[in-house]
């Protein structure tokens, strides 16, 4: 073999080596540091974090988040943040150094709980309208005096339009055998569906049209959606709710769902009544009255006994899933998987 050859190849390796090296270093340099680490957060206090540069690397730039959130106003090594108003549960922040083409991340977390218990609330029976029995109710929603509805279970989907006083179904687009349809809601005379694990959700037009589809990208399954009129919400069967670009369909950022004692998860049917969310929680019979802006558990509505009103109840197949707020009347309506029953409901200490 060519001996310039040979020292070549062993030129070559030997700089990929050191290129490997090198950014092996720079991956591992970073760290960040709580300077003023607490075992308790408040709404008062003010996390203050920097980023540990070990061997003194430098950076072209950093750029921070709060968990999925990019940080705008936030720049140079060090962070100060004021904690009021900002989401409870784990909160995590991370440091993205930029520095001649190589990329290095550091974080750090901390934990805050609901300082205060969530209120239990009870309820009346208002109304009784019938429902359909056949349908797997997944999402509600009223829009000009008309119910939408999404179904699920596969071979069985649908989004749909009834008659609330008589329970007609006055418009219905079936899905395909291989979509289990999932939560949904309505913004700007767009109707918003999502699917269970194929990833993607449907967009109509008020008509139910399909207008459009939109991807997941960190939440990876479909369960509960509504709007605050200007971003949507997206439940995803975790302790995390997504808020989301009703244009772009970006997920830009997410709250946890927080007591003064856990966090919960599998949060499903949502929806924005007077600037809370209502959720309910898969296979339990209440509904939680929850802050959008932190996750913090306001309040738990107890329904237990509202199964008592369904014949043949089964706790695996007719569990409590249909939450809808007509705000031009002020009203409240629940309704569950094949629930025979559709309720009008008011809310009581």
């Amino acid at each position: 073999m060519n001996w310039k050859y040979c020292v070549l190849v062993a030129f070559v390796a030997l700089s990929l080596s050191s290129c490997k090296t090198e950014l092996d270093r720079f991956k591992s340099n970073y760290s960040l540091e709580i300077t003023n680490e607490k075992n308790n957060w408040s709404d008062d206090d003010t996390v203050q974090i920097s980023l540990v540069d070990d061997a003194s690397m430098g950076a072209d730039s950093i750029v921070w988040y709060q968990n999925a959130r990019k940080l705008e106003d936030v720049e140079g090594n060090t962070l100060s943040r004021k904690l009021i108003n900002q989401p409870l549960g784990t909160l995590t922040y991370k440091a993205v150094v930029y520095r001649n083409n190589m990329v290095a991340t550091a974080a750090t977390s901390i934990n805050r709980m609901n300082p205060a218990a969530p209120k239990i609330y009870n309820y009346n029976i208002i109304n009784t309208y019938p429902h359909d029995e056949s349908a797997y109710t997944q999402g509600l929603e009223f829009h000009n005096g008309k119910l939408y509805e999404s179904t699920g279970q596969y071979g069985e989907s649908d989004v749909r339009i009834t008659q609330v006083e008589t329970g007609e179904v006055l418009e219905k687009n079936e899905l395909g055998k291989d979509i289990f349809a999932e939560g949904l809601t309505i913004l700007d005379d767009k109707v918003y569906q999502l699917t269970w694990r194929s990833r993607f959700g449907y967009v109509y037009d008020i008509n139910l049209n399909e207008t459009d589809t939109f991807k997941y990208n960190q939440s990876k399954e479909g369960w509960g959606l509504c709007n605050d009129g200007e971003f949507l919400y997206k439940s995803d069967g975790s302790d995390k709710i997504w808020k989301l670009d009703p244009d772009t369909y970006e997920e830009l950022e997410y709250i946890q769902i927080v007591s003064n004692k856990k966090t919960f998860e599998k949060i499903n049917e949502l929806e924005y009544v007077d600037g809370k969310i209502y959720a309910n929680i898969y296979q339990e019979n209440a509904v939680f009255i929850l802050d959008p802006k932190t996750g913090a558990l306001e309040g738990v509505l107890n329904m237990t006994t509202l199964k008592d009103q369904i014949p043949n109840w089964d706790k695996e197949d007719n569990v409590l899933n249909g939450i809808a707020y007509d705000k031009s009347t002020n009203r409240l309506f629940v309704t569950g998987k094949r629930w025979p029953k559709m309720f009008e409901i008011e809310i009581t200490q």
